[in-house]
């Protein structure tokens, strides 16, 4: 197997402006499913922080009161008392819009203020398009001393209220505004991975461009002038970046990424970047036998093209999608807006695919509904990923998105081969918990046949158990076939406006957008 023919090269990235090499061979990169597995890693990787360590992160949304342990200490005292030890902190967090429209403005001004207070920096970043966001999630912990010790969290999981759960989907106890019917501690699922080795130097690259932007966080004059007063307008020079981490493993790791073309573009991508987008449709145009993908949204017939083509060029393809039951946002017309192009895009997919094509939703064993926040896709047990960024064209187009592509140079033993081991394994590990199988019986899902049947009769279980009144034991699994949105059609069209504009815009410069290219 050649990198290059599932590796974007440097032109197929599409931005020759960016300090990042096409990918970096010998990480160590393991995934952490469920934010009580990253935050206790992130802890323990905080608490060792020293003089002239460095801690950098950038973040969509920041809690500085949530617990990375049962017992604490939270996000803001786990970075202060880094801070206290001679530890330089920076942090680059969204600064949201407003908090009626139920983000975290107020949340991450607090984040901001607490860093700041310890002797640390935290720019509130706006320097997107109107209505996007700074979607990234990733932590770089890096040892003066040691590098050998240096880390990356890179991921779908914010330092926020409502992450730190587990296997269990009890939910976190500091739960953030979500809709009722996820109950008063949302079950969550989601996956970041840590990354050790070379490709540590390239995701501080990454910190280090955003950072390093000459224009201003804000172009409001109330708000530069409240930043200004408060010090969150401070952005002291980054030191230079030391030499990558020495190699730590088997992994070769590519960075993907979207940034929207601005008519102020970015020094670091002048036309903006969406090398997740080329990712995707290079890989897609492989895919042979399954796709296996976990999404927080699943939107769009632009973004789903490729994953329909495939299907549609591929017979033998099959392809699990595990998505929400329930939109995150409520009401008679955002709730709707979000489900335009789900709708949309599962009728393309069922279309292309037919019975090949099966798509879930999840619930714990009480029945409450599990929020699946992660952004994870595997291909063919080859090529995985692991990001902040959603199949939708926000993520693809209009947000900023940090993804993390896997490769491994070890085949995986077990048959059918030609199967790589992180690939598999991250398929495994998470198809394993949402069918509850014990671990000693993973590898009965190595067929891709085999794992689709799985997926298949266990969602067809428990969807009978509940229509059978939920009489007798609780058949064993999470899944749940998800149903089609049905939508009046004065619904549809009410809403469609606030789904094409606010919930899923398009940041593509026109001529891609006219071509339908990206």
């Amino acid at each position: 197997m050649r990198i290059e023919d599932w590796f974007l090269t440097e032109e197929e990235r599409g931005n020759r402006a960016t300090r990042l090499r096409p990918w970096s061979a010998g990480n160590d990169v393991r995934p952490l499913v469920h934010g009580a597995a990253y935050f206790a890693e992130l802890l323990a990787g905080l608490e060792e922080l020293g003089e002239d360590d460095l801690l950098l992160f950038a973040d969509w949304r920041g809690d500085p009161d949530e617990r990375l342990a049962p017992d604490g200490p939270t996000v803001g005292a786990a970075m202060d008392a880094a801070a206290a030890r001679g530890a330089l902190v920076r942090g680059l967090i969204w600064r949201s819009h407003l908090d009626l429209l139920r983000f975290s403005s107020a949340e991450n001004r607090h984040l901001g203020e607490e860093i700041e207070g310890s002797g640390g920096q935290a720019l509130l970043d706006t320097r997107t398009k109107p209505g996007g966001s700074h979607h990234q999630k990733f932590v770089i912990l890096r040892h003066d001393r040691d590098p050998g010790r240096d880390v990356a969290f890179v991921g779908g999981i914010d330092l926020c209220h409502s992450r730190r759960d587990d296997a269990t989907h009890e939910g976190d106890p500091q739960r953030a505004p979500m809709p009722s019917v996820y109950g008063p501690r949302p079950p969550w699922h989601d996956v970041q991975v840590a990354v050790r080795g070379p490709a540590v130097e390239q995701v501080e690259q990454v910190f280090c461009e955003r950072w390093e932007d000459p224009a201003p966080e804000t172009r409001d004059p109330l708000r530069r002038l409240r930043d200004h007063v408060e010090r969150l307008d401070d952005a002291p020079a980054l030191p230079t970046p030391g030499p990558p981490p020495p190699r730590a493993g088997h992994h070769t790791v590519q960075l993907l990424r979207t940034y929207p073309a601005r008519r102020r573009g970015y020094p670091f991508a002048p036309g903006g970047e969406r090398s997740i987008a080329h990712a995707y449709r290079k890989v897609l145009a492989r895919a042979r036998s399954l796709i296996y993908l976990e999404d927080q949204y699943l939107w769009s017939t632009d973004v789903i093209e490729p994953f329909a083509a495939a299907l549609e060029r591929e017979p033998g393809l099959r392809m699990i999608v595990v998505v929400p039951r329930h939109a995150d946002q409520d009401g008679w017309l955002a709730g709707p807006a979000s489900l335009i192009g789900r709708a949309d895009a599962l009728h393309r997919l069922r279309t292309a695919g037919g019975d090949r094509v099966g798509v879930y939703d999840l619930e714990n064993h009480h029945g409450t509904p599990i929020y699946v926040h992660a952004k994870v896709c595997v291909v063919d047990d080859v090529w995985a990923a692991v990001g902040s960024d959603n199949v939708n064209l926000r993520s693809w187009t209009y947000d900023s998105e940090l993804s993390c592509a896997v490769l491994d140079e070890r085949e995986d033993p077990r048959p059918p081969h030609g199967a790589l081991k992180f690939a598999r394994d991250l398929r495994l590990t998470l198809m394993g918990e949402h069918l509850d199988l014990p671990e000693e019986e993973h590898d009965g899902l190595c067929d891709p046949i085999a794992a689709f049947d799985g997926f298949a009769r266990s969602a067809s279980r428990l969807e009978r158990w509940h229509q059978d009144g939920r009489t007798g034991p609780r058949p064993p699994g999470r899944l749940r076939p998800h149903p089609s949105p049905a939508l009046s059609p004065m619904r549809k069209l009410l809403a469609l406006p606030l789904y094409r504009f606010a919930i899923d815009p398009d940041g593509r410069p026109p001529s891609l957008r006219r071509s339908g290219s990206f």
